[in-house]
C-alpha cells in the first residue's frame, strides 16, 4: 500500500502546494479556517523480477548443482505474489553477464520494482557501487549470494588436481593444512565483504548453499530464523 489517489483514509494534515485539490477536505477546512489534506492510502500491484545466475560456476556443488537451489529460490519468490502482482524473469544472451543482467533490469524494470538476484557474483565488478546504490534506491533489491560448497573446509589434500569452474581450466597444486586454512579464510572472507557490500548499497543481502534454496530465501527476509 502507498499513499496516493486510494480508498482508504489515513489522516488529515495541513495543505501544502502540489498536492491533489480533489483531496482537500472542505469540512475540515471550514473547521480550521485553513485548507486541510485527506491522506490516503492507494493500493497497487507489485512487480516482482528474479535475475538468476546460470553461468558455469553456478553448476559447482558436492551433492548438487547450486544453480538447482537457486532456481528453487526463484520459485519461492514469484510464489509470494499474488493475483494482483505482476511477475517478470529477465532472460540475458548467453554467456551469462551480471553487470549486462543488472544494467537491463535498470532499464525495463518499473521503479518500486521488487528484485531478487541470485548469483555466486565472481563477476561482480569491483568498483561498480555507484550502479548498486542506484538500484537499490529505485527497487527494493534482495541478493542472494551462493555460497561456496567448500566453505567448511576444502576436503582435498596433497598433490591434487582442481579445476576453476567457470573456465574448466585444470592445475596441479599442493593442498597442506596451512592452504586449507587460508582457502576458508579467504572463502569466509569474500562472502562476509560481499554481504556488506550489498548492506551499504542499500541492498538486503543473504546467503544460499547447494541444500535448499527456498528456506535460504525466508531466512533472508527473516521469515525463518
Amino acid at each position: 500500500m502507498y499513499r496516493g489517489d486510494g480508498y482508504e483514509f489515513v489522516e488529515l494534515r495541513e495543505y501544502v502546494p502540489g498536492d491533489d485539490v480533489r483531496r482537500i477536505d472542505w469540512a475540515a477546512t471550514a473547521r480550521t479556517a485553513q485548507l486541510q489534506t485527506r491522506v490516503v492510502l492507494e493500493d497497487v500491484a507489485l512487480t516482482l523480477c528474479a535475475v538468476v545466475d546460470e553461468s558455469a560456476s553456478m553448476r559447482a556443488g558436492k551433492e548438487r548443482e547450486l544453480l538447482e537451489s537457486a532456481r528453487e529460490a526463484a520459485q519461492a519468490w514469484y510464489a509470494a505474489a499474488d493475483g494482483s502482482d505482476r511477475a517478470m524473469h529477465l532472460e540475458v544472451e548467453e554467456p551469462f553477464d551480471l553487470s549486462r543482467a543488472l544494467e537491463v533490469a535498470d532499464a525495463v524494470l518499473p521503479k518500486g520494482t521488487a528484485l531478487l538476484v541470485i548469483s555466486d557474483f565472481w563477476d561482480l565488478p569491483q568498483n561498480d557501487d555507484d550502479h548498486l546504490v542506484r538500484l537499490g534506491l529505485r527497487f527494493d533489491c534482495t541478493a542472494l549470494l551462493a555460497r561456496d560448497p567448500w566453505f567448511g573446509g576444502l576436503p582435498l589434500s596433497g598433490f591434487v588436481t582442481v579445476s576453476d569452474a567457470e573456465s574448466g581450466k585444470t592445475a596441479r597444486v599442493f593442498l597442506g593444512k596451512r592452504e586449507r586454512a587460508a582457502y576458508a579464510r579467504a572463502v569466509g572472507e569474500r562472502e562476509a565483504s560481499l554481504l556488506e557490500r550489498f548492506a551499504q548499497c542499500n541492498w538486503r543481502a543473504g546467503t544460499f548453499d547447494e541444500s535448499d534454496g527456498g528456506s535460504a530465501l525466508l531466512r533472508t527476509f527473516g521469515v525463518l530464523a
